[in-house]
């Protein structure tokens, strides 16, 4: 029993406890319910010495059958014309002075013969049941055991930790059983890995796509797997017909199901990464035809181990299915003729979700947007995979419009371009109003990703169709867009000359938010060009709209760039005490992001200062803040910081590692720095290649590069007193 050792002992614990008369096993097709019953019955025999006792009702269609089959096993002979139940009942009393178990194996499509169970269990007191199904029964002291599909390997982890997984154990066992010089080796093992996770870790696909290893290499056998239904067929001889493939496996367990269980089984198929029970009834019952209540039914699949449930604290659970049954599924919504009403369902309902966070919204609004976009991130990707193919582009235009902020806030940097390049190309002439906004949002993304040709040539597109449509709002946002990609690839007298020209338009349409917003940015380009005067009254000028709007996170930004103008002219003290205010107040407006940057500053002015111990202080909270939102372009901030203070500290090793880290992380999400601060820093590391030899920086860089992101955030929570420790990998 590869991988069920701790199913197998809690089981038979459960079946010992005097007050556990019926455990059922549940769990979907093909996941082991079977195997692992037999194997605790075997292990439990000599304690049971009334007997155990095996009943196939795999074969059995009518429940009334079922004490018939119980009667077989036992060994009852019809006598006097007396209803096979009630001899059934009467062998199991006289037999109360010694246990017995009996395991009713596939008991699912045979439901109604629970209330046998619960009349033979009060019979006699002596009788234990152990049921294999893929639904609970339902009767009173039952205790349902589910048996999941296996742990998931991933290919990533290390040779020794996938020989320990059970999915990958299982596999090499079965692969040397029809070709015995297979053997796992760190050359294939990843290989492995994913073949068992590309069939959900389902013991039964698992040992079918072993048996493949006879006729095909592994790369073969993972191509093949895009129809997983197709490839993993012909089991053992010695197993039901319906085990023999996991199509007949999974039909099994299809042709219980009620025409709406059916219907919404097939429908749910269309979602990627699970969905809620409100998007379940959205996009599966448009027409009101499932014939029952949509809790009721999605309960019953839940029941029956087709769907599975995913908790999410306090909030609403999630539904999702086994990717080898939602293949199965889908193959039934085409065969049904309703594949493409419940796309266009799906796609409509991801439509309206993705445009909930179109309007202005408050940052904890903002946040919890963002987190149902995580969530729904799957499904979005199929809708808009849904509409390029069918070519409907008026809605493609408006999910990719309003997906841009998710792209943007979770750095989904290179899938965003690519969906936004793909609509301008499908588009061609049409859509002018739509296409301007694609240009001015590719600009923001390609800016943040360091292509500056590519950000002016977008940018300069999205001002050219403004200005062809006389929208002067969209001319500002484009010209403040050019500045922002002029004073990222260093070109500050351009950007300063591009944020005069936006501040010019922001002030004729009298639009305060924006022209502050301006102010801001205008002020920082100045600052770094040295023209303190213009940087200070654009600052002071835009403090002044803020307050006059209330907007305390604006007002927080400005004080922080105060702070920055301060520190550029040396005033030390001034500008501590400005960062400092800025912190207070996004903490009061509850600007996470905002005291995050605040708290970075505070971490390098410290560094700077030679205060090493309050720099660390500042960086750490900084980085648990941007962990905490998922901020990474943040997290890769705080370990640079963090890299010059171990610098400044005299750990060479340290700042490498942390340095290295970073440039991953950026490398990961498509998000370099921008050449100005990536020259400094350069120049900070330098210090530390040169303390060094090759050999001892090379694999200081090499440490950090290679560290998983949640191994690095520990790496750079470490104190003082444990950095001599080794790095957790």
């Amino acid at each position: 029993m590869i991988g069920r050792e701790q199913e197998l002992a809690a089981v038979q614990q459960l079946l010992l406890d005097p007050a556990t008369r019926l455990v059922t096993l549940t769990g979907s097709g093909g996941s082991g319910k079977t195997r692992l019953a037999l194997e605790v019955a075997g292990a439990l025999a000599e304690r049971f010495r009334g007997g155990v006792h095996f009943i196939a009702l795999a074969s059995i269609n009518d429940p009334a059958m079922v004490p018939a089959a119980i009667a077989e096993a036992v060994g009852i002979r019809e006598t006097g014309g007396r209803p096979v139940v009630e001899l059934v009942k009467d062998h199991f009393r006289e037999c109360s002075h010694s246990p017995v178990l009996l395991l009713l194996d596939n008991l699912e499509h045979l439901l109604p013969a629970s209330s046998l169970v619960a009349g033979l269990l009060e019979t006699s007191p002596a009788l234990k049941v152990l049921v294999t199904s893929q639904a609970p029964l339902r009767v009173y002291g039952e205790y349902e055991f589910p048996v999941p599909p296996l742990p998931l390997p991933h290919q990533s982890h290390s040779f020794d930790v996938l020989t320990r997984n059970p999915a990958v154990a299982l596999f090499a066992q079965r692969a040397a059983a029809v070709k015995p010089d297979f053997v796992l080796t760190a050359d294939n093992a990843a290989g492995v890995a994913e073949i068992c996770a590309r069939v959900d870790g389902l013991p039964l696909a698992i040992e079918l796509a072993a048996a493949r290893v006879k006729m095909l290499p592994l790369g073969a056998i993972l191509a093949r797997l895009q129809s997983r239904l197709e490839l993993l067929t012909t089991g053992a001889r010695d197993v039901p017909e319906r085990q023999r493939t996991l199509r007949n496996t999974i039909d099994w367990s299809y042709g219980l199901l009620s025409e709406g269980e059916q219907k919404l089984l097939r429908r749910l198929a269309v979602f990627w990464g699970g969905c809620t029970l409100e998007a379940a009834e959205a996009v599966c019952n448009t027409r009101q035809d499932l014939g029952s209540d949509i809790f009721d039914l999605m309960s019953s699949l839940l029941d029956k181990s087709l769907i599975q449930q995913r908790a999410q604290g306090d909030q609403e659970p999630r539904f999702a299915m086994l990717e080898t049954i939602r293949e199965y599924s889908l193959e039934r919504l085409r065969d049904a003729g309703e594949e493409e009403a419940t796309k266009r369902s799906h796609a409509a309902y991801c439509l309206v979700l993705a445009e909930e966070g179109i309007p202005e919204l408050s940052e904890a609004e903002r946040a919890a947007w963002l987190a149902r976009c995580d969530l729904e991130h799957g499904n979005f990707r199929a809708a808009l995979d849904w509409l390029f193919q069918t070519g409907n582009l008026d809605w493609a235009f408006r999910v990719c419009l309003a997906l841009f902020r998710f792209w943007d806030m979770r750095e989904h940097l290179t899938e965003g371009r690519a969906r936004l390049e793909n609509l301008l190309k499908l588009a061609g002439a049409g859509f002018g109003d739509e296409r301007a906004k694609v240009c001015l949002f590719l600009g923001a993304i390609t800016t943040a990703q360091g292509d500056f040709a590519a950000a002016a040539h977008f940018l300069e597109q999205s001002l050219w169709f403004y200005k062809d449509a006389g929208d002067q709002s969209g001319i500002a946002v484009s010209l403040n867009a050019l500045a922002v990609t002029a004073r990222d690839r260093g070109d500050y007298l351009t950007a300063q000359n591009y944020f005069e020209e936006s501040l010019a338009c922001w002030r004729i349409l009298s639009d305060r938010v924006a022209t502050a917003r301006c102010l801001h940015n205008l002020a920082n380009v100045a600052k770094v060009r040295g023209d303190y005067a213009r940087a200070r009254r654009a600052v002071l000028e835009a403090v002044e709209i803020f307050e006059e709007l209330h907007d305390r996170s604006g007002i927080a930004w400005s004080l922080n760039q105060q702070g920055d103008i301060a520190r550029e002219e040396g005033d030390v003290a001034a500008s501590r005490a400005f960062y400092e205010c800025a912190l207070l107040a996004f903490r009061e407006a509850g600007d996470r992001w905002g005291a995050a940057r605040s708290l970075a500053d505070l971490g390098s002015m410290a560094c700077e200062q030679g205060d090493h111990s309050a720099a660390q202080a500042a960086y750490r909270e900084s980085l648990e803040i941007f962990a905490a939102v998922g901020h990474r372009r943040g997290i890769a901030r705080a370990w640079e910081g963090l890299a010059c203070l171990a610098l400044a500290r005299g750990d060479a090793v340290r700042a490498l590692s942390l340095a290295a880290a970073a440039a991953h992380l950026r490398q990961r999400i498509g998000a370099p720095l921008p050449p100005a601060e990536q020259s400094r820093l350069d120049q900070h590391l330098q210090l530390a290649w040169e303390s060094l030899s090759h050999g001892e920086g090379k694999d200081a860089w090499a440490e950090g590069w290679e560290m998983s992101m949640e191994a690095a955030v520990q790496y750079s929570m470490q104190t003082e007193s444990a950095m001599s420790g080794s790095l957790d990998q």
